[in-house]
């Protein structure tokens, strides 16, 4: 858990420009075995910056969640992450979402990357 509490510091001491605004549009969609259990669209505008060893970005937007059978619902989302390279062929990448409604909920992401 201490990356998760790093990972801001060090993503802001690499990455001192900022590249520029984006806009990202995702869609992700569930299944159970094939049993088709909804999809999440978000719609967020975002940052992002790199510098010599690593980048970042922070996006956030209206999110419209669609559970199969069910009424659809907007709700606030947003990510923060990055990544710091460890080596040259090596980096290391995490991301933090939340998403607000009557219940926030939040969830982590972090891996290792090898390049060949």
């Amino acid at each position: 858990m201490k990356f998760f509490a790093i990972l801001p510091a060090a993503l802001i001491a690499a990455a001192p420009a900022v590249a520029g605004p984006y806009v990202n549009i995702e869609n992700n969609a569930g299944f159970v075995g094939s049993d088709f259990q909804g999809h999440t669209t978000d719609f967020h505008v975002g940052v992002e910056g790199a510098g010599k060893v690593g980048s970042w970005y922070l996006q956030g937007g209206p999110s419209v969640v669609v559970p199969d059978g069910g009424e659809s619902d907007t709700i606030f989302t947003g990510k923060l992450g990055g990544s710091v390279n460890a080596s040259e062929k090596v980096s290391v990448y995490g991301e933090l979402s939340a998403a607000f409604d009557d219940v926030n909920s939040y969830g982590t992401k972090a891996g290792v990357k090898y390049a060949f």
